[in-house]
């Protein structure tokens, strides 16, 4: 690694349901606080060492499908080197898979990944976000 690029961090993404998710759902889709919740990555202490990140500084998170600015936070569950954690939501949606295989769903699980931090770019709200994937919104 030269000196002046980033430390790059090659995971599997899972996707899931939170408590807080769910409970900071309740004040609606477009607060604060439902973003605070699932505008985040939980990464395992160790891969936030090699990263050279401290919790809730911003990370980008990069799949074939498209890349998304979240705050990392340190895995409660852990450990679990290589695997990184973002609850459902427009963040995560946005680095999935849309295709649904036929199903009606599409795979939250088990996506390829690349983190890096992110110090310099700012974690999209949820208007910016819709607006950079989908136009004015």
């Amino acid at each position: 690694m030269s000196i002046n690029e980033k430390p790059k961090l090659e995971a599997t993404l899972i996707t899931g349901r939170t408590i807080e998710q769910g409970v900071e759902k309740e004040y609606g889709k477009s607060s604060r606080e439902y973003a605070e919740s699932v505008a985040v990555c939980y990464i395992d202490a160790e891969d936030m060492k090699k990263l050279g990140v401290k919790e809730k500084t911003n990370v980008q998170v990069s799949t074939r499908f498209g890349s998304v600015v979240v705050k990392v936070l340190k895995s409660p569950r852990t450990p679990h080197p290589g695997i990184i954690f973002i609850p459902y939501g427009p963040w995560a949606n946005s680095i999935i898979d849309p295709e649904t295989h036929g199903v009606g769903m599409p795979s939250f699980k088990g996506v390829p990944a690349t983190v890096e931090p992110a110090a310099d770019k700012p974690v999209l709200s949820l208007t910016e976000l819709l607006n950079a994937q989908f136009g004015k919104v």
